[in-house]
């Protein structure tokens, strides 16, 4: 994890220094995923520095698979002064399950297609109202 002084950052520092794109950042402030703390005299948005942080597991709970919803419901655990690791745990085992029954299914529409294709004929006769003769028997 970075560790930045504590001081405040406006949006391009911020987007700067953790990568993510000024736009994302807006948007997960529209979401409430983080906290704009105060804002300048041209009403440029500031953020603490530990927001870096927050953006990181942000995008690393995005790659494991979790929607902003879910991470959103972690991050409220967090910032009532608990950790959310039983939490993220469960969570991410769901998605393991999830990712199981796509596979299962994906392996029976395996199997389908390849059932169709070995009795495929590469030159079908013409026939009324067939459209294609290998798939409608």
């Amino acid at each position: 994890m970075v560790v930045i002084e504590s001081s405040l950052l406006k949006i391009g520092e911020l987007s700067a220094l953790s990568g993510v794109p000024v736009k994302t950042i807006r948007y997960y402030e529209e979401l409430g995923l983080i906290a704009v703390i105060d804002r300048t005299e041209g009403q440029f948005r500031l953020f603490h520095a530990d927001v870096i942080n927050r953006l990181k597991f942000i995008k690393q709970l995005q790659r494991l698979g979790l929607s902003l919803r879910e991470i959103g419901e972690c991050l409220v655990i967090y910032d009532a002064g608990q950790l959310p690791c039983g939490d993220i745990q469960a969570k991410l085992e769901s998605h393991v399950q999830e990712i199981d029954r796509q596979v299962r299914e994906l392996l029976l529409l395996r199997q389908d297609l390849t059932k169709v294709l070995e009795k495929w004929e590469s030159s079908p006769q013409l026939e009324s109202g067939k459209i294609c003769p290998n798939l409608q028997a």
